[in-house]
């Protein structure tokens, strides 16, 4: 299978009709991934770190409201999807035998919005196991392509892998109005960013505090851009990156989604 980056952007995401990013991922098994249903997912989010790669072994997947302010019948959504517990003994197998010395099982946590919100719009009927896996803050964006290199298995065995968090995302200087056009250090990035993908620069990818333009403006915390080299690592050496999606909100918010396909 592919593997995908897909930005989730803002948790309203959830409810509000206007984002062209929403009507994408709502989309999806009819325009963006027909014809295939994964045996299960297996998803990297922004919004869970910790410092050794953790997998949550569930079997039923709780909805994580991990946003705080935000209208109330965002409370009210649920995603119960099927945990997935031998995909997360697949993964800490695989991570392991690659070199990962600890990889750790929470058996309580569910899904957190970076990966229900998604998941929510592409497969509502959430019947599909879901197994998500943590990222390592401390650690570089080479570490976790590496990450995506040992689970590239899981791509024969009908296991779609999904990187969720954002191509650009700094909070603290948003445009609440969204007026005034895209601003131009996020968009000098975002271009950066689809370049590189595009041209097969991984290594400039891996490197992009050292590479890109406004590196730092744009993901002051690396969170929610290791997912994408989660994704990107697991495609393989020669992955093959395709834009599927790309809007912006609130002036500096990137929605651009990337497809990764295998090379032979």
């Amino acid at each position: 299978m592919d593997t995908f980056f897909l930005s989730h952007g803002s948790p309203t995401l959830s409810i509000d009709e206007t984002l062209p990013a929403r009507h994408f991922l709502k989309s999806w098994q009819d325009k963006v991934f027909p014809n295939e249903k994964p045996k299960s997912i297996l998803i990297i989010s922004g919004h869970w770190e910790t410092s050794d790669p953790t997998v949550n072994v569930v079997n039923r997947n709780d909805t994580i409201y991990d946003f705080y302010g935000f209208p109330k019948p965002m409370y009210q959504l649920k995603y119960p999807a099927p945990g997935a517990p031998e995909l997360a003994n697949r993964v800490k197998e695989l991570l392991m035998s690659s070199g990962f010395k600890r990889v750790k099982e929470d058996k309580k946590r569910g899904l957190d919005h970076g990966a229900w919100v998604p998941l929510m719009l592409m497969y509502p009927e959430a019947d599909i196991p879901v197994c998500q896996l943590s990222v390592q803050t401390e650690m570089n964006g080479a570490y976790h392509y590496n990450m995506g290199r040992a689970l590239a298995p899981l791509r024969e065995e009908g296991v779609l892998i999904i990187g969720s968090g954002s191509a650009t995302h700094n909070l603290r200087v948003l445009n609440m109005n969204d007026g005034g056009g895209v601003v131009p250090w996020a968009q000098e990035f975002d271009t950066w960013l689809k370049d590189s993908l595009l041209n097969g620069r991984h290594e400039d990818v891996n490197e992009y505090e050292k590479a890109a333009p406004y590196a730092k403006m744009a993901h002051p915390w690396p969170d929610h851009f290791y997912p994408l080299h989660v994704a990107l690592g697991a495609a393989g050496p020669n992955a093959k990156a395709e834009l599927i999606h790309h809007s912006w909100s609130l002036g500096a918010l990137s929605y651009a989604s990337y497809r990764f396909s295998t090379t032979k």
